[in-house]
């Protein structure tokens, strides 16, 4: 049997005290739900395993996940789940500058149905010279200038109840994450 490479970027733990989940909990309790090659990247809810390539779509993924995550641990854990190849991507068609020295930038992955049309059709007017958002596959690329980043206007997205669909990553660990991927293949 097959089995797919996968990544769940998990939203709200270990952030400022609130949700603590070890990362060996973390690690047990899917292995527990059926996943393999279980394993975290730092402990801000990166998790890379394999799933069986028939048994299940992303949708499906996410919902044994956070399922498993609610039964362990007793408090809701949204997560967003992308394959290697859709993770890759994601990663792949960020715009040519995304992640450049001159900037601080990140992704913002959606969590399906919520769309990246739909986010920037509710978006709050950035910050010219500052802030660029660009959209992408079940994601946003966001980045503001290193020297302005004080003057970003980010925080209006933030505050929007949209902002409970998504996860942030900052570019490195983003990338990371991919590379991470390819490692386990």
């Amino acid at each position: 049997m097959t089995s797919r490479a996968s990544v769940a970027l998990l939203r709200g733990i270990n952030v400022g005290g609130r949700n603590p989940v070890a990362m060996r909990d973390l690690v047990e309790c899917l292995e527990a739900a059926g996943f393999a090659d279980v394993r975290t990247h730092l402990a801000s809810g990166n998790v890379l395993f394999t799933a069986r390539a028939d048994r299940m779509s992303e949708a499906r993924l996410e919902a044994a996940v956070e399922t498993a995550l609610h039964q362990r641990f007793g408090f809701e854990i949204p997560a967003i789940v992308r394959s290697r190849d859709a993770y890759a991507a994601t990663i792949q068609q960020a715009p040519a500058d995304h992640g450049s020295e001159s900037l601080r930038s990140d992704v913002f992955f959606l969590k399906a149905p919520l769309t990246a049309a739909e986010v920037l059709a509710e978006m709050p007017e950035l910050r010219e010279g500052v802030d660029a958002i660009a959209p992408g596959p079940g994601a946003l690329y966001f980045s503001r200038v290193k020297a302005r980043a004080t003057k970003t206007r980010i925080q209006k997205l933030m505050a929007m109840p949209v902002f409970t669909q998504m996860t942030v990553r900052s570019w490195k660990t983003a990338t990371r994450l991919l590379e991470l991927l390819d490692d386990g293949r």
